[in-house]
């Protein structure tokens, strides 16, 4: 009886830990995605437009692991896994789009500080946050949270692209540099959607 506690225990504080993450995920999503996406509207860019879209997705996908553990809602882990991995595609999309059109627009962004700025945070930010995500995820054996931790790392991944991209084009003023900066992430992105999809562990 001893070790059924121990385990029940145990078990309660993993959950409490994933909720968390979570919601600290949530509340940072919401004003990286906030600053990035007025920041994209004020320099019109496409990579800070792809950065905020991709902020939302991951809000979404925080929002989707985090109801496994609302009882109303008690969604199951394979529903959230399939639905993190169409996250993913969508993120794939939205950033492939923008990027093309922005490439036969011609656009040319402004100097965008506060972009750099939410790069910076989030280059600081999202790695801890996706390393405490994947432990937890693999004590739960929950593939839903292991793909949000994905969507993570794929964050800290798109920022440094971003803050590449948004550097170089205040320094060197590259038309093209911004929006093809975006288009890097695009098949790790779709790679890692797929093993979501099927249920696989992402890497």
């Amino acid at each position: 009886m001893t070790h059924g506690r121990g385990c029940a225990g145990t078990s309660g504080e993993i959950s409490r830990q994933i909720v968390r993450l979570q919601v600290v995920t949530l509340i940072w999503m919401v004003v990286e995605c906030a600053l990035a996406l007025f920041s994209a509207w004020r320099a019109r860019s496409p990579v800070l437009l792809a950065f905020g879209a991709d902020s939302l997705i991951e809000l979404l996908s925080a929002l989707v692991v985090l109801l496994q553990f609302v009882p109303r809602f008690a969604l199951s882990t394979a529903r959230a896994t399939r639905l993190a991995g169409m996250l993913l595609f969508m993120l794939a999309a939205v950033i492939t789009l923008s990027s093309a059109l922005a490439l036969w627009q011609h656009v040319r962004p402004d100097t965008s500080w506060i972009g750099i700025g939410v790069t910076i945070a989030a280059l600081a930010v999202m790695p801890p946050l996706s390393s405490a995500k994947r432990r937890a995820a693999k004590t739960a054996r929950n593939a839903a949270l292991t793909a949000d931790a994905v969507q993570s790392a794929t964050c800290a991944y798109l920022a440094g692209i971003t803050l590449a991209g948004l550097v170089l084009n205040a320094a060197l003023r590259i038309q093209w540099m911004d929006p093809a900066a975006t288009l890097v992430a695009v098949p790790v992105i779709c790679l890692e959607g797929k093993k979501a999809l099927q249920g696989e562990e992402c890497c």
